[in-house]
């Protein structure tokens, strides 16, 4: 019997490392040998370096993926700045070169579309990183996963290991975050038109203006495309990347305004109100939307369609709510 690959999915309890670990233990159920290691934030404390090194060494991982993030809306990176830049710098930081020093020759490292700068072309090319000014709102958290990328590239070029980066645009699906202040856009919409219907609202507010355009991924898509990303020969990964341009797009390179994914929301909770807008909240940048032609080169397309995610996600929400709902 062959060794098993052993694998860290580090934030396991997240959105996205939640969908990814649930992949590979379907792959584990079929066959695929697997051993999964996982630590909740309470047993190991990305931020303290001498916690992760020792967890690295007693472990021995064959390969790493690093999803554990701090992540919020707008709210409450303009709230928490200092928060988002120092614990997500701590946690690759400590990560990537603890990982390295474990003998790890395989690391996944998962950022966020925010790194591109406020007003890049679209759709955003890869190489569109650091050509121009970050959207102030979240340059902090961009700045970190910025980081990420670098180190990653920095340690591929030193010590010829195999570290990648997948940037996903907008996520969303079953495990979000729906708190009402620290919620991204799309679960913030969800439980403002779900309350709504529960108290007859006559109207919804959304924040801003309502046209800056957004690209959204389903989070199943997500972790299959992390997945698919992190099992590619290292030939066939390095004809598309650059040594220090070597991060790849993930999105379905196709966007839709607030106020459209707001009516669409509305109809998936299936509650027909007026909706306003409010411009004197944020707008953020104008569009953002992937250009997913490195990835689709590769061999890898989203799957899951807008309609479809929605209604899926509205139905866990609906679940993981169900004793609240019948109290009221």
């Amino acid at each position: 019997m062959t060794t098993a690959t052993k694998i860290y999915v580090a934030g396991h309890r997240g959105m996205v490392s939640g969908a990814i670990l649930r992949q590979l233990q379907a792959r584990h159920a079929v066959g695929e040998n697997l051993t999964l290691l996982t630590r909740s934030s309470t047993e190991l404390d990305l931020t303290n370096q001498a916690a992760v090194q020792d967890f690295m060494q007693a472990e021995r991982p064959d390969q790493v993926i690093l999803a554990a993030a701090k992540v919020g809306g707008i709210l409450a990176n303009n709230s928490y700045p200092a928060q988002f830049i120092y614990e997500n710098l701590m946690m690759e930081c400590n990560v990537i070169h603890a990982a390295y020093a474990a003998g790890v020759t395989r690391l996944l490292q998962l950022g966020s579309s925010c790194i591109y700068p406020k007003l890049a072309e679209q759709p955003c090319r890869e190489a569109a990183l650091l050509t121009g000014t970050l959207e102030p709102t979240n340059e902090p958290y961009a700045i970190a996963k910025i980081a990420g990328i670098k180190l990653c590239e920095s340690y591929n070029r030193q010590y010829g290991v195999d570290y990648r980066s997948v940037m996903p645009t907008n996520l969303y699906g079953p495990g979000d975050n729906f708190h009402p202040e620290n919620a991204h856009v799309m679960p913030a919409l969800m439980r403002r038109f779900h309350e709504a219907k529960q108290a007859q609202a006559d109207s919804v507010t959304i924040w801003g203006t309502g046209s800056p355009r957004r690209e959204f991924l389903h989070v199943d898509d997500m972790a299959a495309a992390s997945l698919f990303v992190m099992n590619l020969a290292p030939a066939t990964y390095q004809r598309e990347t650059k040594a220090m341009l070597s991060h790849i797009n993930v999105g379905t390179g196709r966007d839709i305004s607030i106020l459209e994914l707001a009516q669409r929301v509305a109809q998936v909770v299936g509650y027909a109100c007026e909706i306003l807008t409010d411009p004197g909240k944020p707008d953020g940048a104008p569009r953002k939307l992937m250009d997913v032609s490195r990835l689709e080169r590769l061999g890898w397309q989203a799957r899951i369609p807008l309609e479809e995610g929605l209604k899926g996600t509205y139905a866990w929400f609906l679940q993981q709510n169900a004793d609240d709902l019948r109290s009221k």
